[in-house]
């Protein structure tokens, strides 16, 4: 899918040094796993991810951090671009959007989160609690940017995983692929951004599936 900058994403990622308003920003490439969690008794508790950014934007982002040794960041000196990526996400519903037995599901904001560097990538890591644990026995897990701003890709290295249900089972599925209509509103979207309360990226979702018995 087409990578498109959209003025409303200046905050996501970007500490408050580096934010100037309208000025369009990198496009952001995300390969990202995604770990659907459980507990003992059925239900489901969270959803912990790992995104790890492209390094054009990765560099970008880094911008202004102190390190002790040249090209090497510690978690430590990571922490505070790591709090601001949590908190600026919020607004975007941490590009995470789920429901059991197709009721839709809220998450608590982030916890246990961190940024590591390697191969010259950020991965940002995060658990997203869900507010209220359902014992489902379907529950569909997308993610994508509503503004279209950020393209998602599974990682092909076991992209989704389940833990503490192994009676449970988990697929995935590919986003769409735009049709030339679609394209041609995308192409767009420099000039005519969406907002994180457009509708419209979810059709470009990345999907997952669990069921249990």
């Amino acid at each position: 899918m087409t990578k498109l900058t959209s003025y409303g994403f200046c905050a996501f990622l970007l500490l408050s040094s580096f934010m100037t308003g309208a000025e369009a920003h990198p496009h952001v490439w995300v390969t990202f796993h995604s770990e659907v969690l459980y507990a003992a008794d059925g239900t489901m508790t969270g959803v912990r991810h790992d995104w790890t950014f492209d390094d054009m934007f990765s560099a970008f982002a880094l911008q202004g951090i102190q390190h002790a040794k040249k090209g090497q960041y510690t978690r430590e000196e990571l922490a505070s671009l790591a709090q601001t990526n949590v908190e600026s996400l919020k607004e975007y519903g941490y590009f995470t959007f789920a429901r059991a037995d197709g009721k839709k599901l809220k998450f608590s904001d982030p916890v246990d989160y961190w940024l590591d560097y390697k191969n010259a990538a950020l991965t940002l890591h995060f658990t997203l609690p869900l507010k209220a644990a359902p014992a489902a026995k379907s529950v569909q897990i997308e993610v994508y940017d509503p503004t279209i701003f950020v393209d998602f890709e599974f990682a092909k290295d076991k992209p989704v995983s389940v833990t503490g249900a192994p009676q449970c089972m988990v697929t995935y599925d590919l986003p769409h692929q735009p049709t030339p209509a679609e394209q041609a509103r995308l192409s767009q979207l420099d000039n005519e951004p969406l907002d994180p309360s457009s509708t419209y990226g979810a059709i470009f979702a990345n999907k997952m599936l669990v069921k249990c018995p």
